[in-house]
């Protein structure tokens, strides 16, 4: 295939990563004291299974955005672009507030928030794209896990 075929997916995949790869690289030294001290809920599962996940879900997170970036342009195609931007950027600063701030109830707020925001998009990208909608499914049901995970570091470390 064509670069031209192929650019808009790598140029979103590569968005995508970059901003999962910057707010891990900041929250670093947060996940290390995090991984040292703080108390966790059961099924919390090794530090290694985060990366791995994150990484598909931002792949996925790059292909579903390609595909409505390729669609015909209308309003609902915009609304989905801006969704899928306003929960990036609210999924950037979560692990900055996680971590580094460990303010574990305020990130339960703001988790609630991208997930709102994740559900919205979902819904805005199916009447845009099914596929794409679909492909964002991984990303909220992750979501809902972490939210667990979440508010059970919250509560086990008041």
């Amino acid at each position: 295939m064509k670069w031209k075929k192929w650019k808009p997916y790598v140029i979103s995949v590569g968005i995508s990563l970059g901003i999962g790869i910057l707010s891990g690289l900041l929250s670093m030294g947060g996940m290390m004291m995090y991984d040292l001290f703080a108390i966790k809920p059961g099924l919390t599962p090794p530090s290694w299974v985060f990366p791995v996940v994150w990484s598909v879900l931002y792949v996925l997170m790059g292909i579903s955005a390609a595909i409505i970036w390729l669609e015909k342009d209308s309003a609902e195609r915009r609304r989905g672009l801006n969704l899928y931007v306003a929960q990036l950027i609210v999924n950037f600063f979560w692990s900055l507030i996680f971590f580094n701030a460990q303010a574990y109830g305020f990130a339960v707020l703001w988790l609630i928030l991208l997930w709102v925001l994740v559900l919205l998009m979902i819904l805005q990208f199916r009447k845009v794209n099914e596929l794409a909608a679909k492909l964002q499914i991984p990303y909220l049901i992750w979501l809902t896990f972490a939210a667990y995970l979440n508010i059970g570091v919250w509560v086990l470390n008041m």
